[in-house]
């Protein structure tokens, strides 16, 4: 059986003992086993703290941005044996795991190459110098430093690749060094790309740590200095900032958590037109798309009531487009669900909804044992104001609710916003009153907002696609959390600092 080692402190180390069990979620075979036992974690951020973070930060951001320039083609030159492992650990068909995998690299890349804008400086200057005496020689200027601790980096079992090379590449850039923990049970991806960098000979010592496995007392060791980046539950986004070494030590903590994201189409639409077309095609890979398991997939699509029938019977002809079943077989483009534990959760708040729902595609499985599959479901809410439940409860599958509204932007904006929080809506409309008026109703809701419409029907990315050069994150119940959006990725990995003195002084100390 094979056993997934740590490696700490420059060095594969495995746990003690035999933890827990990563499977194939298409057969529920037993991939490999990982634990965390008897792991001195204090000593392995000490290490990182006292031999990565001067390694790092005597480096230049161009020096930084070529290391993951560098990084990116190595994980890329084992891009296929990334996508079978994927396959076997998280069911994901081979489209998908070229979304995560190459999404990885693709971000990692990306930031290399703004390293090398960013040139020869070892820090950030913030905006112009301010005169802030009488005399102009008395000036302040708003340095951004990399801090002194670990980037510990909590990541979801959905992403494997993805988030841990896009958190990594933010942290690295910045000049911190990093420790990352995968989702246990999907973590064989994410242990090869860390056996692919530690390989490569690319990185100073102490700057990256693997922990595969339980995150055991690593939360007791942190530090003021250090920096917690969590992507997952809200739940367990709410213990890591609850845990108490986090609040005595006032440890920076980011949450990018799940959220009932929402798309909605403009009473403008018409059903033969491009913006119609537009919605049905981003909705439906949405559902469809890594099985669901996505913390951008749309959970909740607001219709004008003249319209569901034909969104119903648009979104059902489409879905049919996905035919779901082992990833492993010829003609499947909907994989199972990444964890044979998960079928469970995912039927379960199905069941929930389908109480005040009606399925008008699909239908729940009825056993919970065998593969972890679950198909496309499609349920109708008809009355979205009184049915708290269907904005309150995410189902992390196949699935979404259609929901009928009157027609006014205010009201539908209104229902959007009762999701408390998301990481990204979605407006298809061509009104530009309509889309204008929903948009700055639900922008304070949400971390980013697409508007989908005839002009870039042929060049949207779609909701689900998360880009380095825009931020990924959310308020309220999406954890208020701000990751990537370029320069801005790196705000979690440094220190903003006003310094104060003679211009002449500012100028030569810090190259202003």
């Amino acid at each position: 059986m094979l056993q997934l080692r740590s490696y700490l402190e420059d060095r594969w180390i495995a746990g003690e003992g035999h933890g827990a069990s990563l499977h194939d979620p298409a057969s529920g075979a037993v991939l490999a086993q990982a634990s965390t036992a008897g792991l001195d974690l204090g000593a392995a951020l000490h290490h990182a703290r006292s031999v990565g973070g001067p390694a790092l930060r005597a480096m230049t951001f161009a020096q930084r941005g070529k290391l993951l320039v560098d990084l990116s083609k190595a994980i890329h030159a084992h891009r296929d044996e990334l996508l079978e492992l994927s396959r076997t650990n998280t069911g994901t068909t081979l489209k998908d795991g070229k979304f995560d995998v190459d999404g990885g690299t693709a971000t990692m890349a990306a930031y290399g190459k703004l390293g090398e804008e960013l040139g020869d400086r070892r820090y950030l200057l913030d905006g112009d110098q301010e005169t802030i005496g009488r005399s102009p020689r008395f000036s302040g200027q708003h340095v951004k430093v990399p801090r002194r601790g670990v980037a510990v980096h909590i990541n979801a079992f959905n992403f494997p690749v993805w988030g841990f090379a896009e958190k990594l590449a933010c942290a690295f850039l910045a000049g911190m060094p990093v420790l990352t923990k995968p989702g246990t049970s999907t973590a064989l991806p994410a242990h090869r790309v860390g056996e692919i960098i530690v390989d490569s000979g690319l990185l100073p010592g102490g700057a990256w740590a693997l922990l595969c496995g339980s995150a055991g007392d690593l939360l007791d060791h942190l530090g003021s200095q250090d920096v917690v980046a969590f992507t997952g539950s809200a739940a367990t986004g709410a213990k890591i900032r609850g845990h108490g070494n986090v609040i005595a030590r006032s440890v920076r903590v980011n949450v990018e958590a799940d959220s009932l994201n929402a798309a909605v189409v403009g009473p403008d639409v018409e059903t033969d037109s491009e913006t119609w077309d537009l919605f049905l095609r981003e909705v439906s890979r949405e559902i469809a798309q890594k099985s669901g398991q996505k913390c951008t997939a749309t959970r909740r699509v607001f219709v004008p009531e003249s319209l569901l029938d034909d969104a119903i019977a648009g979104l059902t002809e489409r879905l049919a487009e996905y035919p779901a079943g082992n990833p492993s077989d010829e003609g499947v483009r909907m994989g199972t669900l990444a964890a044979p534990a998960q079928m469970a959760d995912v039927c379960h708040g199905l069941s929930q909804l389908a109480q005040v729902c009606d399925i008008v595609h699909g239908e729940i499985p009825t056993s919970t044992d065998g593969p972890a599959l679950v198909k496309p479901l499609l349920l109708v809410c008809k009355n979205p104001a009184d049915t708290p439940i269907v904005h309150e409860l995410e189902v992390f599958g196949p699935s979404t609710t259609l929901m009928p509204y009157a027609g006014n932007a205010t009201e539908v904006a209104e229902l959007v916003n009762r999701g408390d929080g998301g990481l990204v809506a979605t407006v298809y409309s061509d009104d530009l009153a309509f889309a204008g008026t929903v948009l700055l109703e639900i922008a304070p809701y949400h971390g980013r907002v697409l508007l989908g419409s005839s002009r870039i029907a042929e060049h949207s990315t779609g909701p689900g696609m998360v880009l380095p050069s825009l931020v990924h994150g959310g308020p309220g119940r999406a954890g208020d959390g701000m990751e990537l959006g370029g320069i801005r990725g790196l705000n979690l990995y440094t220190q903003t600092c006003a310094v104060q003195g003679a211009r002449p002084m500012l100028d030569k100390i810090l190259g202003t």
